[in-house]
Parts: structure tokens; sequence; C-alpha cells
């Protein structure tokens, strides 16, 4: 067995490690089903693309306002009684929506359900580095994430099967049942192995401003955030237009679409998984920018393809780099925050990528129309490009001195 796969096991060798990879694993299929579901049930509900949005809105949203509003109470309470407490809220909307009577009531638990998610989130990334010891840091968090993409690659496969087959209603059976299995394995992690110390408030408003301040005053913390932001941007334009180019660029349908969106899943689950192994011998912040180029060059691969066929490859390529890039930007908040500020750094960086990827979902449309989708990609290629360069720039001074501090450490 290499180091890499060493490392690998040694990560869930820790016992609070371990409850949470399985509890993330089973919630995160579950979630992404109940996606699939609950878009199938509005659609067949209303037939209207607008009441598919604001579903899309009121699951997407909430994440913005948790860090702009709420993003001290990831520091100010327990951590495991916030992620617990999101499980079972979750757990009891899926478990209500099968008496759903109407849109508008799909639409107000899945508002409920995305608050919860806004807070599960950055509660558990702020508490990962106090699971498992520094050397596993980056293995930890990049086979949690690795463990999302799978969710996300398989999840919709399976939800679509089982709403074919029996309606959407199951599906949200199971995953209330994938919450609650999620919510016993999070109570037996004991609380002090997800916060080390809880934040003494200065007012909440004042503790906000701390979350914010802390980007300002650090650089490596400024540099995932324009960075790692830049790309949200170029994730809004390829989700909206990358249907349009498999099935007008390439003429191949939606199992082109569902090709090209295969293709990102893989390089992204492949992504993660190395990220340990290309992490073992540099730091995060030296390896950052280059993880950007592999994701650019995927990308404007994709908009000068001749056939979906050689487009697909290219995603793979695409999603490697972003596979890459996305446990190293978890990875530089963990390290350069203390545990009583992370959880505000996680829900400020959140809500602004999130933010920009909204921006980004809005202007695709337009963008798409008038260009088309290669250009379009094309564009979000070169904002990958730019985000790379961003990073590279930024980081350069923080790198050299963890250079020398590491030289007069030897």
């Amino acid at each position: 067995m290499n180091r890499f796969s060493l490392r690998r096991a040694a990560v869930l060798r820790h016992d609070n490690f371990r409850l949470l990879f399985f509890a993330t694993l089973g919630s995160g299929a579950g979630t992404w089903m109940a996606t699939i579901a609950l878009t199938a049930d509005v659609t067949s509900r209303t037939e209207s693309p607008w009441w598919v949005s604001a579903l899309f809105i009121v699951t997407f949203l909430p994440s913005v306002v948790v860090g702009l509003a709420a993003g001290p109470l990831i520091d100010r309470l327990s951590r495991k009684r916030l992620i617990v407490v999101s499980d079972l809220v979750r757990l009891l909307v899926f478990a209500a929506l099968p008496f759903a009577t109407g849109a508008v009531e799909l639409i107000v638990l899945a508002a409920v359900a995305g608050v919860a998610n806004s807070f599960f989130r950055p509660a558990v990334l702020a508490g990962v580095p106090n699971l498992v010891d520094e050397s596993d840091l980056a293995a930890g968090t990049s086979l949690l994430q690795a463990t999302d993409w799978v969710a996300t690659a398989v999840g919709p496969i399976l939800g679509g099967v089982v709403v074919s087959a029996s309606g959407p209603h199951l599906v949200y059976w199971i995953n209330a049942a994938t919450f609650l299995f999620s919510a016993v394995l999070l109570l037996r992690i004991p609380a002090r192995f997800l916060q080390a110390e809880q934040g003494i408030t200065r007012g909440h408003w004042r503790d906000l401003q701390d979350g914010f301040a802390a980007f300002k005053r650090s650089r490596a913390l400024f540099t995932v955030l324009v960075a790692f932001g830049l790309t949200m941007l170029a994730t809004g334009l390829v989700n909206v237009s990358e249907i349009f180019l498999a099935t007008r660029a390439f003429n191949s349908g939606a199992f082109g679409y569902g090709l090209l969106w295969t293709g990102s899943g893989i390089g992204l689950v492949i992504g993660s998984l190395l990220t340990s192994l290309v992490l073992a011998k540099r730091s995060a912040l030296a390896t950052y920018p280059f993880a950007f180029v592999p994701w650019a060059a995927g990308t404007t691969a994709a908009a000068v393809a001749p056939n979906v066929w050689f487009a697909a490859v290219a995603m793979v390529v695409s999603g490697f780099g972003n596979g890459l890039a996305f446990p190293m930007t978890v990875l530089i908040v963990q390290r350069h925050t203390t545990d009583r500020l992370r959880g505000r750094a996680f829900t400020v960086i959140i809500s602004a990528h999130n933010a920009l990827l909204g921006i980004a979902l809005v202007g695709a449309g337009a963008l798409t129309g008038a260009v088309g989708a290669r250009w379009t990609y094309g564009v979000a290629g070169l904002l990958t490009l730019a985000g790379g360069v961003t990073a590279y720039v930024l980081s350069r001074g923080v790198v050299r001195q963890q250079a020398v501090v590491h030289e007069q450490a030897a």
C-alpha cells in the first residue's frame, strides 16, 4: 500500500471523523436524490419554469443570507448542536413534503431545508480540523469533498430512477431517513471534538464585522476569496450554457448533456481524491494557483471541441482542476483561521461565492443567447485562468514568508 493509501486509511482511523464521514455521505446522497424529486414534483404540479426557478432560489439564497447576517452563530453556539438540529429540521421537512398539497407548500418547505443546509455546511467544515491531526487535515478534507462529489454524481441518478418508478414521495421518505441516520451518528461525536473554543461575543454586529475583517487582515484568506470567486462566475456560465453546448453545438441532445455532466463529475472525484497526494510535499497555498490550469484548459478545450466525446474528455480535465482547487480553498481557510473565528470565515466565503454564482446564473442566459454556448464556455475558461493568475499574484508574499519560517525552523 502506497503512502497516499496509508494516509487515507489513517484519516478513517479517527473514530469521530469516521462518524462524520459516513453521516455526510448518507445525507449527501439523499439530498441529491431529493433535489431531483422536488424539481420533478414542482414541474408536474405547475408546468411552469418560474416555479422551478423559485425552487432553486429558495434553496440557494439562504446560504447568502446566513453568511451576511447569522455567521457568528457558527462560532458562538455549539457546532454539534447546530449540525444535529440542522439534520433534525431537514428530517421534519422531508417527512412533511409527502403531505404537501400545492406548489407553495413545496417551496416553503424547501426554503426551510435551505436555511438548515446553510448552517450545516460551514459548521462541519469549521469542525474538521478538530477531528483529525494536522498531518491528516489535507487527506480528511479532500476525502470529505470527494464523498460530496460522489453523492452529486450518484444521487441524481438514483433519484431519477426512483421518481420514474414510484414518484417523488418515496424519495422524500428515503431522504428523511438519511437525515435521521446522520443525526444519530453525529450525536456520538463529543462536542469538544467539533469546537475547541466557543467564541465570546462582543455583540452580534461586532462579531459579524470580525468575520469580514479576517479576510482583510489575512492575505491567504483574501486570495481564496477573490481567486475562487472568479471561478464561481465561470461556473455559473458553464452551468447555464452546458445544455446548449450539448444540444445545439454538438446536436447530441439530452444524452450529450448527461455525458458532459458525467465527465465533470468524474474529474471532480479524481481531483478531490488526489488533493492530499498533490499536497504531500507542498503547501496548499503554494500549489493553489496551479490547480486552476487544468480547470481553465479543460473548459476552453470543451468550447472548441469538434464533438461531444472530445468535450466530455475536456470536462474530465476541467472537473479535475475544480476537484483540486475546491478542497485547497477549504484547507487554506481552515489553516489560516483560529477555531474561534473559523465558522464565520466559512459563512462569509460561502456567502460571497454563492452570491457571485447567482449573478453569473442570471447573466449567463443573456450571454449564451447573444454569442452562443461555445463563446460562453470560452469566457468561462478566461475567468478561470484569471482566477489562477490572481491566486498566483496574491499568494506570492505569503508563500515566501512561509518558506522563510520553515527555513529558520530547520
